[in-house]
């Protein structure tokens, strides 16, 4: 696949780690306006009561009067995190619930752990340290850039940032794998990237080029 500009995300999906296995380079696009109710800053693990939703709470900036309702925009790239909640704990418990009994969880929970142990400020910055650490998991070997500018229509490289929007998400026709805690017949698709790597270990990059979107 051609050079490809995308969003970083939280433990992106696979489809977005499809479309990176399979890209030429990366671009991030850094200098977007933050939208809420997207997988910058939320994902989807499965458990044994279906799919569950991880979300990082954000900072907002209010307009207008004191006590406005009001937003103004925000570029992504300046989002903080809300520490006051002790999201980091309740994120990591969730994960080891969920995947303790995976195959892979053990090889891998020493590298990702320290993710959720010091206290991230800006968002951005947090979701390019987790693919960072995704990325080496994974032995994803890939050329990465970020924008200097925002463009809306892109002419030189495929655009894949539609695939941070949760709302109106296309569905994917991925192979399905081994879930430890789902049925064969139900099988939860398009879940975070740490869905495959806890669960098809050192055979998830293998899968991720393997895939059609």
């Amino acid at each position: 696949m051609e050079s490809i500009i995308i969003h970083p995300a939280y433990f992106g999906n696979i489809a977005h780690y499809v479309a990176m296995a399979q890209a030429k380079s990366v671009v991030f696009e850094v200098e977007d306006n933050y939208q809420k109710q997207t997988f910058r800053n939320r994902t989807y693990i499965a458990t044994a009561n279906g799919v569950l939703l991880l979300n990082i709470p954000i900072k907002h900036i209010s307009k207008g009067l004191r006590g406005s309702r009001d937003k103004i925009h925000q570029k992504y790239k300046e989002v903080r995190i809300e520490n006051d909640f002790k999201w980091q704990k309740e994120h990591w418990k969730s994960i080891q619930i969920a995947y303790r009994s995976s195959p892979y969880f053990e090889y891998y929970e020493d590298d990702i752990a320290p993710l959720f142990e010091k206290k991230q400020t800006f968002l951005m910055d947090f979701n390019l340290e987790c693919f960072a650490v995704i990325a080496d998991l994974l032995t994803l070997e890939i050329t990465t850039q970020s924008t200097s500018s925002f463009e809306l229509n892109i002419s030189d490289k495929k655009d894949f940032r539609f695939l941070v929007e949760t709302k109106g998400l296309q569905n994917f026709t991925f192979d399905s794998y081994t879930q430890v805690l789902q049925k064969e017949d139900n099988f939860l698709p398009n879940l975070s990237i740490l869905d495959l790597l806890f669960n098809e270990g050192t055979r998830a990059l293998s899968y991720l080029e393997k895939q059609k979107l």
